[in-house]
């Protein structure tokens, strides 16, 4: 049983997890300092219930011991199931396999249910991931207009791969080679689309593909 103030129980937890403020502020769809000026300024002044929720899951514990109210309905299971599922946040926008898609609010609309064993056997780290919807067609056959892409931002050094990347206002999935310092090249999977290049300084990388999901 845990009696401690829940911002401290929060820091207590991410220490535990080797897991940032930052981080944890991403998974439940907030702005990066979220979860830090909820600990060390106190606003807000306790965490809504869906970012609660979703921490909850995340650490396997009770939402009480995050300023809830104990749900005795759920008190015997619900612990179980947390340790097994993992809720990853859907942002509210899409990243355009096409001419490009105005990126919006970053906010978290609803969620992706992974298993916490599937995410550790590929490496990943709940904390860092988001889902995010697929527009248009430059990224066919691989990417089809409204799949679900899982999204790993961990800032690990990027490679050549599946990206989501923003230009400025406007969010693209696409193929990315860094085989000329200093460059990116932008490429997608669809050959009506001709590749181009930018310097690396213009383009913000969102994350890395790791995974989808689709309509047959």
């Amino acid at each position: 049983m845990h009696d401690a103030d829940p911002r401290s129980r929060l820091v207590t937890l991410a220490a535990e997890r080797g897991t940032s403020l930052a981080a944890l502020s991403a998974l439940i769809g907030r702005n990066p300092t979220y979860l830090q000026q909820f600990v060390r300024k106190g606003s807000p002044r306790k965490l809504e219930e869906g970012d609660r929720r979703t921490l909850a899951r995340f650490f396997g514990i009770s939402e009480k011991e995050l300023g809830g109210m104990e749900d005795k309905s759920s008190a015997s299971g619900g612990k179980r199931e947390a340790s097994v599922w993992i809720d990853v946040p859907r942002l509210a926008l899409d990243a355009s396999a096409g001419p490009g898609a105005l990126a919006g609010r970053e906010q978290a609309f609803g969620h992706m249910r992974y298993r916490r064993q599937w995410l550790r056997g590929q490496g990943l780290d709940p904390a860092w991931l988001s889902t995010i919807a697929v527009s248009g067609d430059s990224m066919e056959p691989l990417l089809h207009d409204g799949d679900e892409i899982l999204v790993d931002q961990r800032p690990n050094g990027w490679r050549d791969g599946v990206h989501v990347l923003r230009l400025g206002d406007t969010l693209l999935v696409k193929k990315l080679s860094f085989e000329r310092p200093g460059h990116l090249r932008i490429i997608s999977e669809n050959r009506l689309y001709a590749p181009y290049e930018l310097p690396l300084d213009e383009v913000a990388i969102v994350g890395r593909v790791v995974w989808k999901s689709g309509r047959v």
